[in-house]
């Protein structure tokens, strides 16, 4: 696939919309559901495995973590594989898939300049892929500067949630604190605090391709006051331009926060 910044007319439409967005009016946290590979795949590779869409796809978000961090976006979740996925695919589809994750997770985790977190319910996976992706994106090692990534593997909404809750519970009731007890004084934040993001910023923009218009339980606490963009591109489609869009989309909105 051709750069299209080899383009000079592509390239001076992108550095048009650069100089447009003002680093005051950029998001702090940018989320990317990134929708479209297998279509991707069956489109433009009709005779070659899925894989080569989830390969194009890999390829695309190290691309878009750069475009962050070029940008000074400070936070990145990628979801790449959700917990609906997890019971769709076939075993000889989900394989080649996990390959592929654990790979961007490494390479990503071996950029000195990110932070990389992997973010899910690794227990629903193999035992050695979720080693491996744990190990690569481990939140214990000690912290580093750089942008944050999130890689939102086997991630499902209603299962942080879900986690969140049990956390929780499990915290109060070694604190010794009864169940009516945590009706009684149970706080917003107590449950954020318990989150698979703990810590972060909220995402400001939430940027979804393939034409799809829906969050599929994407970041559900995270994202109540986020901004959505969707895009009609296929994911590995997605082109600079296409995110310079999406900020500028972002950029000119009235953000009320429920207000």
């Amino acid at each position: 696939m051709a750069d299209p910044l080899l383009n000079p007319v592509y390239r001076l439409y992108a550095n048009w919309l650069r100089r447009g967005l003002k680093p005051a009016a950029l998001p702090r946290h940018v989320a990317v559901l990134a929708d479209g590979n297998r279509r991707w795949a069956r489109a433009n590779a009709p005779e070659s495995p899925l894989v080569v869409g989830y390969q194009a796809g890999a390829t695309k978000l190290s691309e878009f973590v750069s475009w962050c961090q070029e940008l000074g976006i400070s936070t990145v979740t990628l979801w790449v594989l959700s917990t609906d996925n997890l019971q769709r695919s076939a075993d000889d589809e989900l394989e080649p898939l996990l390959e592929v994750i654990s790979g961007l997770v490494r390479d990503l985790a071996a950029d000195p300049s990110l932070r990389v977190q992997v973010v899910g319910d690794l227990d629903l996976l193999p035992a050695m892929v979720a080693d491996q992706l744990y190990a690569a994106g481990n939140p214990t090692m000690p912290r580093r500067p750089g942008t944050q990534v999130n890689v939102a593997v086997a991630y499902g909404g209603r299962h942080e949630l879900r986690d969140a809750v049990r956390e929780l519970l499990t915290e109060e009731a070694a604190n010794g604190t009864t169940l009516a007890e945590l009706a009684e004084t149970l706080e917003v934040d107590q449950i954020a605090a318990h989150l698979y993001t703990a810590g972060q910023p909220d995402p400001d923009l939430i940027i979804r391709t393939s034409g799809e218009q829906r969050l599929s339980g994407f970041l559900m606490w995270q994202s109540a006051h986020s901004e959505f963009y969707f895009c009609e591109a296929l994911w590995p489609d997605f082109r600079y331009v296409d995110f310079l869009r999406a900020l500028r989309s972002y950029a000119q909105r009235e953000r009320r926060y429920g207000r």
